[in-house]
C-alpha cells in the first residue's frame, strides 16, 4: 500500500511547527540514529530526540494523527514510534537507497516498534526547494512522492526507499512507524478496501440491511486477524 493523506496538519500547526525547527533548533547528525546498513547511506539532519522541540512537535503531530479517520482505517495502529524530525540542506542533503529495520526503539514511550508502514509527513511545500523526492521502490513499480506542506504518506516498511538530494533550500519533515494490530498487509488492505467501500455505499443510499451486514463482516474480519 501507498497511501497519501491530505491535511494530516493544519496551516496554522505546519507554521508552529516550522517555527519550531529553524536555525537554532537542536540539530544533530541524522546517523546518529541509523542502522548498520543504513549508516553510510544517510546524510542529513534530525532534531534532537530528548529536545523540548521534539517533545512539543511530537505531541502535535500524535494528536493530529488521533483525530484523522483516514488514517486509522488505513494503518489499524497498535503502536506507533516516536515521530522524528529531519532536516535536508546544504551538504547534509540526501539518503541513500535503504530499508528501514524491522524492529525499531521508540524513546517516548520506550517500547520495541515492529515496522509495518513507514509514514513520511512534508512540513515544506514542494516550491521550497529544489530535489528531495521520496523515491519508493515497490513491486508495482517506483513511486516519487512530494507532498504538499501538512500532507503525509504511509507505504509498507519493507520498501527500498530513498530521498534525492536537495539542491536548493531545505526539506523539513516528520518521519515514524507503525506497528499495525493487522500484520499481514493482505488482510490489512483488504479491511481497509472493505472499509472505503462501505463509506461510499452510505454516502450514496445511506444505511441499509445490506451496509449493516457488510460492517459485521469487516468487524468479524478484524476480531479474527487483530492482535491487540
Amino acid at each position: 500500500m501507498l497511501l497519501h493523506l491530505n491535511h494530516i496538519l493544519t496551516a496554522e500547526e505546519v507554521r508552529g511547527a516550522r517555527a519550531l525547527l529553524g536555525e537554532d533548533a537542536p540539530w544533530v547528525d541524522g546517523r546518529s540514529s541509523a542502522g548498520a546498513q543504513a549508516l553510510g547511506q544517510k546524510q542529513n539532519q534530525q532534531l534532537a530526540q530528548d529536545s523540548t522541540a521534539a517533545a512539543e512537535l511530537q505531541q502535535l503531530v500524535l494528536g493530529a494523527l488521533q483525530r484523522n479517520l483516514l488514517f486509522f482505517s488505513a494503518t489499524l495502529p497498535k503502536k506507533i514510534f516516536n515521530p522524528l524530525f529531519n532536516r535536508y540542506s546544504g551538504d547534509t542533503n540526501h539518503y541513500g537507497p535503504h530499508v528501514d529495520g524491522a524492529v525499531l526503539r521508540s524513546h517516548h514511550p520506550a517500547q520495541w516498534v515492529r515496522s509495518d508502514i513507514s509514514c513520511t509527513l512534508f512540513l515544506s511545500d514542494p516550491a521550497e526547494y529544489d530535489g528531495g523526492e521520496l523515491v519508493i521502490r515497490a513491486p508495482q513499480g517506483t513511486q516519487c512522492v512530494k507532498l504538499a506542506a501538512g500532507d503525509m504518506v504511509v507505504y509498507s516498511g519493507s520498501s527500498v526507499h530513498s530521498v534525492e538530494p536537495v539542491t536548493r533550500g531545505q526539506r523539513l519533515a516528520s518521519f515514524f512507524w507503525i506497528e499495525s494490530m493487522i500484520r499481514s498487509p493482505e488482510q490489512r488492505n483488504l479491511l481497509f478496501d472493505l472499509d472505503m467501500n462501505l463509506l461510499k455505499l452510505r454516502q450514496q443510499y445511506g444505511e441499509s440491511t445490506e451496509t449493516t451486514a457488510l460492517t459485521g463482516c469487516y468487524h468479524n474480519l478484524l476480531r479474527q486477524w487483530a492482535d491487540t
